[in-house]
């Protein structure tokens, strides 16, 4: 068996795994990360959030070729080379991975492929190709992600897809079913309804995207149902079925067919899971809760002191950018302890809000509270929005259509979340972050010079529209009249 060691055993390169691993390097450790994959970049990078988001863009592209009509700009039926697309999609992932190879080796990085698990609290096992390899760390970080969820009752079929493997594009025409209407889910119904095939959504909720906000998804449906052939809500696949030319799917629940539907493939949307159930946990006395979750306090560390976990193996939601921050936290408390440096070694994990994006046309972002958990926990708050409507920029980009909504604590006047919806949604979130975490006030954001004509102003007038000083719109007196 090869014998390695190193200061920081990071297990997992997705992108809290590599940021991690990449920022204890810096502050002189020696690090190796161990991944099953080839490359670093995790599922976000090899089969998630890059190659969908090239995707996405083709997809928004075709809506804005059939939108351009109205402006007078007629083009030919496009024509859809889905090799080439792949091909592109591809080329952007290589690109990224060739990169991170090179920001590994200039760190001195070392990368071990193959699958990992825990043999005590200091050692992991790696099995390799053709041998295997055992790695003695002193510090551990658990960055393993996790895995889609897969429906039991589902046929073990190429043409049952989930998120990763419906991203090779194998579906060329006809019918396809999406199971599960949350953010993944409507981002593939985005993609293959532009590419042409005939989409139905089936969400076991009565509401797409569950939590987010009503007025926002309102949108969403206003430009997005005439794409789709049917969204089922209330509703669950209780039977799928593999033929030989299709997949016969039976359903029940309020929005239920009468009758079974033939797929030609399915898509299974229906969440993801923590890969921490598969290192192993137990041989280094490290504690999972009931979901497969790494408790951590917060500095990320876990029961066991010398391991530390990130990402989609703890609680919170599964995004990539809370990964990369927490892996830095876990990277300077680990290196501060270890270089007996106390700013590094009091690094702290507490973000006030962590921003969501579904890439959909049009995009919605959200941060912070919503307006539903607003209600739900009886907090008063103040809720200002400014229609797109009334942007110069979004009538010249035929997106008026959107919205800005910010929410402020009706106490103190205090930011404490946000939403827009619309074309570069998740582009704009960011302020909206930096203004809660700074704790910003509606003059704070009105006050604050925004560009014109931009999409990014409507931010700022919406605080001016709680303000009453906002000019873009009918006088406040007019607007209580009317309503």
């Amino acid at each position: 068996m090869k014998q390695l060691n190193c200061d920081l055993l990071v297990i997992g390169g997705g992108p809290g795994g590599y940021s991690a691993a990449f920022r204890a390097a810096d502050l002189g450790l020696r690090v190796i990360i161990a991944d099953e994959r080839p490359n670093l970049g995790g599922v976000c990078l090899n089969v998630g959030c890059i190659p969908s988001k090239t995707y996405l863009h083709q997809a928004a592209l075709l809506r804005e070729i059939d939108h351009a009509k109205s402006a007078g700009i007629v083009f030919g039926k496009p024509k859809i080379d889905r090799s080439a697309l792949r091909a592109h999609k591809n080329g952007v992932v290589g690109r990224l991975v060739d990169g991170l190879a090179g920001l590994a080796a200039a760190r001195n990085v070392a990368i071990v492929e193959g699958r990992a698990r825990f043999a005590t609290a200091n050692t992991v096992h790696v099995k390799l190709a053709e041998d295997e390899a055992e790695i003695r760390f002193s510090s551990c970080i658990v960055a393993v992600g996790s895995i889609p969820v897969r429906l039991p009752d589902l046929p073990d079929d190429p043409r049952v897809l989930d998120s990763s493997s419906a991203l090779e594009l194998p579906a060329q025409k006809g019918r396809l079913l999406i199971i599960g209407g949350g953010v993944i889910g409507l981002e593939m119904a985005t993609i293959y309804s532009a590419l042409g095939m005939e989409v139905d959504v089936v969400e076991l909720s009565p509401d797409l995207m569950p939590g987010t906000d009503r007025d926002l998804l309102k949108t969403w449906e206003r430009e997005n149902l005439p794409f789709l052939r049917s969204v089922m809500l209330a509703t669950r696949v209780t039977q799928a079925t593999a033929g030989n030319s299709a997949i016969r799917v039976t359903f029940e629940g309020k929005n239920a067919p009468d009758d079974a539907r033939d797929y030609e493939f399915l898509l299974c949307a229906a969440g993801r899971t923590s890969n921490a159930l598969h290192v192993s946990a137990e041989a280094a006395g490290l504690m999972l809760d009931d979901r497969g979750l790494v408790p951590v306090d917060v500095q990320m560390r876990t029961n066991v002191p010398h391991i530390f976990a990130i990402g989609d193996v703890v609680e919170g939601p599964m995004l990539a950018h809370k990964a990369v921050h927490q892996g830095h936290v876990a990277a300077e408390v680990i290196a501060g302890e270890a270089k007996g440096e106390p700013d590094h070694a009091r690094a702290a994990f507490d973000a006030r809000v962590i921003p969501s994006v579904a890439y959909t046309c049009p995009e919605i972002a959200w941060a912070g509270t919503t307006e539903a958990e607003a209600r739900e926990t009886g907090r008063k708050v103040t809720i200002t929005k400014f229609p797109w409507s009334a942007s110069g920029r979004a009538l010249a980009n035929g997106c008026e259509h959107g919205f800005t909504k910010l929410i402020f604590d009706k106490e103190d006047g205090v930011l404490i979340g946000g939403a827009i919806v619309g074309p570069s949604a998740g582009d704009m979130i960011g302020e909206i972050v930096l203004a809660v975490e700074m704790g910003a006030s509606m003059a704070d954001i009105a006050l604050t010079i925004h560009p014109h004509p931009t999409l990014g102003e409507t931010i700022g007038l919406a605080a001016e529209v709680g303000l009453e000083t906002c000019t873009d719109l009918p006088p406040i007196r007019s607007r209580r009249e009317r309503g």
